[in-house]
Protein backbone atom coordinates (compact mmCIF):
# COMPACT_ATOMS: atom_id res chain seq x y z
CA UNK A 1 0.00 0.00 0.00
CA UNK A 2 1.18 3.30 -0.85
CA UNK A 3 -0.27 6.97 -0.01
CA UNK A 4 1.32 10.17 -1.46
CA UNK A 5 0.67 13.94 0.18
CA UNK A 6 1.57 17.05 -1.09
CA UNK A 7 0.64 19.90 1.75
CA UNK A 8 0.94 23.20 2.01
CA UNK A 9 3.39 24.23 4.59
CA UNK A 10 1.00 24.91 6.96
CA UNK A 11 0.78 23.42 10.54
CA UNK A 12 -3.39 22.57 9.82
CA UNK A 13 -1.89 20.29 7.08
CA UNK A 14 -0.99 18.02 9.83
CA UNK A 15 -4.43 16.36 10.25
CA UNK A 16 -4.24 15.39 6.56
CA UNK A 17 -1.08 13.51 7.67
CA UNK A 18 -2.33 11.90 10.37
CA UNK A 19 -5.62 11.00 8.90
CA UNK A 20 -3.43 8.85 6.04
CA UNK A 21 -1.18 7.14 8.87
CA UNK A 22 -4.46 5.85 10.48
CA UNK A 23 -6.10 4.58 7.14
CA UNK A 24 -2.56 2.81 6.47
CA UNK A 25 -2.92 1.31 10.12
CA UNK A 26 -6.04 0.41 10.42
CA UNK A 27 -5.94 -1.31 6.91
CA UNK A 28 -2.41 -3.40 7.63
CA UNK A 29 -2.89 -3.53 11.78
CA UNK A 30 -0.43 -2.00 12.50
CA UNK A 31 0.34 -2.20 16.41
CA UNK A 32 -0.13 0.63 18.63
CA UNK A 33 3.43 0.59 19.94
CA UNK A 34 4.48 0.65 16.33
CA UNK A 35 1.81 2.97 15.42
CA UNK A 36 3.00 5.74 18.23
CA UNK A 37 6.09 5.78 16.86
CA UNK A 38 5.19 6.04 13.40
CA UNK A 39 3.51 8.73 14.06
CA UNK A 40 5.23 11.18 16.67
CA UNK A 41 8.33 10.79 13.78
CA UNK A 42 6.12 11.35 10.34
CA UNK A 43 4.42 14.71 12.42
CA UNK A 44 8.08 15.92 14.34
CA UNK A 45 9.27 15.20 10.17
CA UNK A 46 6.38 17.70 8.78
CA UNK A 47 6.42 19.84 11.09
CA UNK A 48 10.27 20.47 11.05
CA UNK A 49 9.54 20.66 6.67
CA UNK A 50 7.08 23.19 7.16
CA UNK A 51 8.12 25.14 9.86
CA UNK A 52 12.52 24.74 9.32
CA UNK A 53 12.75 23.95 5.65
CA UNK A 54 10.11 26.16 4.24
CA UNK A 55 9.84 28.40 6.88
CA UNK A 56 5.97 28.30 6.55
CA UNK A 57 5.80 29.85 3.29
CA UNK A 58 2.72 29.49 1.32
CA UNK A 59 3.75 28.72 -2.09
CA UNK A 60 6.07 25.84 -0.92
CA UNK A 61 5.14 22.36 -0.13
CA UNK A 62 5.50 19.34 1.97
CA UNK A 63 5.72 15.71 -0.23
CA UNK A 64 5.02 13.02 1.76
CA UNK A 65 5.04 9.45 0.57
CA UNK A 66 3.86 6.39 2.96
CA UNK A 67 4.45 3.23 2.20
CA UNK A 68 3.85 0.06 3.81
CA UNK A 69 4.76 -3.84 2.93
CA UNK A 70 4.32 -6.71 4.43
CA UNK A 71 5.90 -6.21 8.22
CA UNK A 72 7.70 -2.59 7.25
CA UNK A 73 6.61 0.98 7.34
CA UNK A 74 8.98 3.15 4.70
CA UNK A 75 8.29 6.86 4.70
CA UNK A 76 10.14 10.28 2.99
CA UNK A 77 9.37 14.00 3.84
CA UNK A 78 10.65 16.22 1.44
CA UNK A 79 10.61 20.02 1.62
CA UNK A 80 11.16 22.72 -0.87
CA UNK A 81 13.80 24.61 1.42
CA UNK A 82 17.79 24.86 1.25
CA UNK A 83 18.30 21.87 3.13
CA UNK A 84 20.42 21.43 7.17
CA UNK A 85 22.60 19.33 7.85
CA UNK A 86 21.53 16.89 10.90
CA UNK A 87 25.41 16.55 12.30
CA UNK A 88 25.07 19.81 12.90
CA UNK A 89 21.63 19.79 15.23
CA UNK A 90 22.78 20.26 18.62
CA UNK A 91 22.08 16.91 20.67
CA UNK A 92 18.95 17.93 23.22
CA UNK A 93 20.13 15.64 25.91
CA UNK A 94 23.09 17.49 26.82
CA UNK A 95 22.92 19.93 29.68
CA UNK A 96 23.20 22.94 27.23
CA UNK A 97 20.13 22.19 25.68
CA UNK A 98 17.88 20.46 28.13
CA UNK A 99 15.92 23.42 28.73
CA UNK A 100 15.48 24.45 25.49
CA UNK A 101 12.21 24.77 23.93
CA UNK A 102 12.83 23.33 20.13
CA UNK A 103 15.58 20.78 19.01
CA UNK A 104 13.84 17.49 19.85
CA UNK A 105 12.84 16.77 16.43
CA UNK A 106 15.58 14.79 14.57
CA UNK A 107 16.36 13.27 18.04
CA UNK A 108 13.50 11.50 18.09
CA UNK A 109 13.22 10.53 14.81
CA UNK A 110 16.50 8.99 14.84
CA UNK A 111 15.42 7.29 18.23
CA UNK A 112 11.90 6.09 16.81
CA UNK A 113 12.79 4.12 13.50
CA UNK A 114 14.67 1.65 13.00
CA UNK A 115 16.88 3.66 9.83
CA UNK A 116 16.83 7.31 9.13
CA UNK A 117 18.13 8.60 5.80
CA UNK A 118 18.49 12.57 5.53
CA UNK A 119 19.49 13.29 1.77
CA UNK A 120 22.75 14.82 1.15
CA UNK A 121 21.06 18.21 0.98
CA UNK A 122 19.19 18.42 3.86
CA UNK A 123 15.68 18.83 2.45
CA UNK A 124 14.81 15.32 2.62
CA UNK A 125 14.43 12.56 5.39
CA UNK A 126 13.78 8.84 4.73
CA UNK A 127 12.25 6.76 8.10
CA UNK A 128 11.77 2.95 7.63
CA UNK A 129 10.22 0.70 10.81
CA UNK A 130 10.14 -2.78 11.06
CA UNK A 131 8.34 -5.08 12.16
CA UNK A 132 4.82 -3.24 12.96
CA UNK A 133 2.39 -5.90 12.65
CA UNK A 134 1.18 -7.21 16.37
Amino acid sequence: MEKRLKIPSDLENLRDVEKAIDEIATLKKISHTSYGKVLVAVLEAVNNAIAHGNKFSSDKCVNICLKCKKDKFKVTVEDEGCGFSPDEVPDPTLPENVEKINGRGVFLMTKLADEIKFNEKGNSVTFVFNNIIS
